[in-house]
């Protein structure tokens, strides 16, 4: 089975069996979706979410009451995202997406899971983080338009402010007896890739020290994790910063010298001389800066700092 058709709506999407979307086909939106979050919540307002959702604070154990303790991971969701007077009521019915909330005005949301987490509740917290950071963004007024990219926004933001760990979690491969067969199962939710989770929650080890990978539970998220921080490491090595490899500062000095422009760079000509422009690292915002060899540069965005050789 694919995944499945990105709704309208709200709701979270799953993939239950069948091959899974791998690598990074939403890159670009992902990107867009970091920056964005930059210039709705400051250098600052990121920063007040450094540390992840604790896995003990979500585990929900087959013992204890489905909706006192589904409410409680809500109230674990809604305090990491600090969302005033949002009350979540939780519910759980047959239907095609993983979760789905109501947006409405509040203090109350109500939020409807897949009836299949009465019985496999393993993943009910990384359902609540996507659901719950749908009120959040809505109160923040911060969306992009058509649902499938404000739905990658939605999954950026929640990887990207610590709650995102338990999305790519979900996703595994496992072995499952249909009929008389032994037969693997794969199954994930979200609309990124796995690979794209991973990405996600690499540049935020980056930029925060906080790496997830111990709490995984599944073998493929960890590897997913690991190939997402390795396209992650790639933005670090990217011309001019100074960390880029040989062959990349050769074609980029060549570039130089034509006035032509890069992948990620492009010149132009200013009053004081030649600038180069390329996107920060951690948030993707557009730098320019002097083409004078090698200098620390800072994001105005971010703050990030780091070497360039330009």
């Amino acid at each position: 089975m694919a995944e499945p058709a990105e709704p309208a709506g709200s709701g979270t999407p799953t993939a239950t069996g069948g091959p899974i979307v791998h690598g990074f086909p939403h890159l670009e939106t992902v990107r867009a979706a970091l920056t964005a979050l930059y210039r709705r919540l400051s250098a600052d307002g990121v920063a007040r979410f450094a540390a992840s959702v604790r896995p003990e604070l979500v585990d929900f154990p087959d013992d204890e009451d489905l909706y006192l303790g589904a409410q409680r991971v809500a109230r674990v969701m809604v305090q990491h995202f600090r969302l005033p007077d949002a009350r979540m009521v939780v519910g759980f019915r047959d239907m095609v997406h993983a979760g789905n909330v109501e947006l409405a005005a509040g203090p109350e949301y109500f939020i409807e899971l897949h009836a299949r987490f009465r019985t496999d509740r393993r993943d009910v917290g990384a359902a609540l983080a996507h659901e719950v950071m749908h009120v959040y963004l809505h109160r923040l007024g911060l969306e992009f338009p058509g649902t499938r990219d404000n739905e990658i926004l939605t999954d950026t933001v929640t990887a990207y402010l610590g709650a995102g760990w338990l999305l790519l979690d979900a996703y595994r491969e496992e072995a499952a007896i249909r009929g008389e067969r032994l037969m693997m199962s794969a199954y994930k939710l979200g609309y990124l890739t796995p690979e794209e989770f991973g990405y996600v929650l690499a540049k935020r080890a980056v930029a925060f020290g906080d790496d997830p990978e111990p709490w995984f539970r599944s073998a493929q998220a960890r590897d997913a994790y690991r190939a997402g921080l390795a396209r992650a490491q790639q933005d670090l090595r990217r011309p001019p910063l100074a960390a880029a490899g040989w062959a990349a500062r050769r074609r980029y000095a060549r570039d130089r010298r034509a006035g032509a422009s890069g992948a990620d760079y492009s010149f132009e000509r200013a009053p004081a001389g030649l600038r180069v422009s390329f996107p920060c690292p951690t948030c993707f915002q557009r730098i320019r800066v002097p083409c004078r060899g090698r200098v620390r540069a800072r994001c105005a965005l971010c703050r990030t700092e780091f070497g360039v050789d330009t």
